[in-house]
């Protein structure tokens, strides 16, 4: 199994942090290079623990479906979601919120199985690693510019706060 790790530095709250991280809505502005739609499941607004969605992207030229699940939460430090359906053998994403003295540390892990055995190996090695830490490194800025500027507050309603509404409890 491959694991990609990526940290990204945020002049914000683990809160807004973690929030953004669940937008739906935020996640099709950050995957746009790949002409992502949200095909299944919640379709916008703040993902919550049990919540699905599945995207439909072209990734290498082909159209690809995943459908993932947000099956941990503990608000505002972590969640993970895990594939249900899609192209990887497995997929999982945990998502990491750590509080310092200039906001806070985003970390994504992000460990993935290619099916196909030693060949889905090699084509992890050699492809899927790098294009899937640009991939995520492009979903870290994305929700830094958000949130550092006020940008933020169009995607993310005090309403949906995952700690007010109990989310992932």
């Amino acid at each position: 199994m491959a694991v990609i790790e990526v940290q990204t530095s945020i002049q914000a709250s683990p809160l807004i942090c973690y929030t953004l991280a669940l937008s739906v809505d935020l996640h099709s502005i950050s995957a746009q290079k790949t002409q992502e739609t949200i095909i299944g499941g919640v379709r916008s607004g703040i993902l919550q623990l049990g919540d699905s969605v599945t995207f439909r992207a072209r990734h290498f030229g082909l159209w690809q479906t995943l459908t993932s699940k947000i099956t941990q939460a503990k608000p505002p430090v972590y969640f993970c979601d895990e594939m249900q359906q899609g192209a990887f053998k497995s997929m999982r994403h945990e998502h990491h919120f750590e509080e310092q003295e200039f906001g806070t540390v985003m970390r994504d892990v992000f460990a993935f199985e290619s099916p196909l055995g030693l060949l889905g190996r090699a084509v992890d090695f050699l492809l899927l690693e790098k294009y899937l830490r640009t991939f995520l490194v492009e979903r870290g800025r994305v929700i830094k510019h958000y949130a550092e500027s006020s940008p933020w507050q169009e995607i993310i309603k005090l309403e949906n706060d995952p700690v007010e509404t109990g989310a992932g409890n």
